[in-house]
């Protein structure tokens, strides 16, 4: 999910493209680019505290 995150922002939505073949060229571009620079994600907090922050917000009790 953050790959595409960062394909759409730093590709997709920079450009102006014509047709598919365009966008496909373009993407393909921007894979080889990010392949040759990529780095492994770190996750800065533990599965515990991702856990309780999505429990959080399902349970905001929140109504609209």
């Amino acid at each position: 999910e953050s790959w595409f995150s960062i394909l759409t922002r730093q590709q997709v939505r920079r450009g102006v493209y014509h047709d598919v073949c365009e966008l496909i060229a373009a993407i393909e571009h921007f894979i080889e680019g990010y392949n040759d620079r990529a780095q492994p994600f770190v996750w800065t907090k533990t599965a515990d505290e991702v856990l309780a922050k999505a429990k959080r917000k399902a349970t905001s009790g929140t109504e609209h």
